[in-house]
């Protein structure tokens, strides 16, 4: 049984207002479902909405140890699960060939756990597994992760069967540079996370930077909103805003000139040459 207890929605969203996380219901509801009905949550939405911290603060707000798992092309078991300290195994082989003890080559002490694997054998009250930006694996690694996800099981072919200690608590991100295998997606809840509305990231704002006077905090917001409203390479997501708004304040808050520090929200030259030529901060 997970090891993650909540009474109703609002405490999830209570809990995650605690560590600086603003949830909306949906997305409370969605974190709680997890919990309840011990089933891995997909996150989806562009980068930068907050996916990530959605694990982050979850596992802080529970004192639970949090596990991630990077996802990028190519990755594998012996990135994921687990591998073999090669050259450990070499220097007891050399040892033995001097007369040292001979020593199981494939036991415990050579054995290199990977994320998944420490997220199996958490001996932790709670535990958050997150499994992040899973969309650039690819499909091979993704059906392993749909066995994993229904077993909380992993078999070693020299230890024999590695089961969840207590199954973790699993939060998958996806940006959607590809679309995942149905089979993954029917074995998840869901939930999209989409860039928030103006009057919201100004909460979320306030929120992370304590003090921010009103009209940095709603110049910005309504800075990254017009920017989002282009056709950009890359929109500015939820944190270029915060680290936008605490760039301000360093410049002297309201007077200090927004165009002048795109660099903070846009990190694409073409974008920032677009926004400049286009005039879409003047006067902001």
């Amino acid at each position: 049984m997970l090891h993650v207890q909540f009474g109703t929605t609002e405490e999830v969203a209570a809990a995650l207002a605690g560590e600086g996380y603003l949830a909306d219901r949906a997305l409370a509801t969605s974190v709680f479902l997890a919990a309840t009905l011990e089933q891995p949550l997909l996150l989806e939405g562009e980068a930068g909405v907050g996916k990530t911290e959605v694990a982050r603060a979850l596992a802080s707000a529970l004192g639970a140890r949090l596990i991630r798992l990077q996802c990028h092309e190519g990755i594998d078991l012996h990135h994921a699960v687990y591998d073999w300290d090669y050259q450990r195994q070499l220097l007891a082989i050399r040892a033995a060939e001097a007369g040292a003890e001979s020593r199981e080559l494939f036991g415990r002490e050579f054995l290199l756990t990977r994320p998944l694997l420490q997220a199996l054998e958490s001996d932790a009250p709670a535990t958050v597994l997150l499994i992040d930006e899973v969309d650039r694996a690819d499909d091979e690694f993704e059906a392993f992760l749909l066995e994993f996800l229904a077993d909380f099981a992993i078999t070693i072919p020299e230890l024999g069967t590695v089961t969840a200690v207590r199954p973790p608590l699993v939060i998958l991100t996806s940006n959607r540079t590809r679309e995942l295998h149905d089979a993954l997606k029917r074995r998840c809840l869901y939930h999209w996370i989409d860039y928030p509305t103006r009057e919201r990231e100004a909460e979320i704002v306030r929120t992370r930077l304590p003090g921010v006077p009103e009209d940095v905090a709603l110049r910005v917001c309504a800075a990254v909103a017009r920017l989002r409203g282009e056709e950009l390479y890359k929109l500015p997501g939820v944190g270029e805003t915060i680290t936008w708004a605490r760039a301000l304040l360093a410049l002297d808050g309201e007077a200090a000139d927004l165009e002048a520090t795109l660099g903070v929200a846009l990190k694409v030259r073409e974008d920032i040459d677009r926004v400049r030529e286009r005039g879409l901060l003047s006067g902001a």
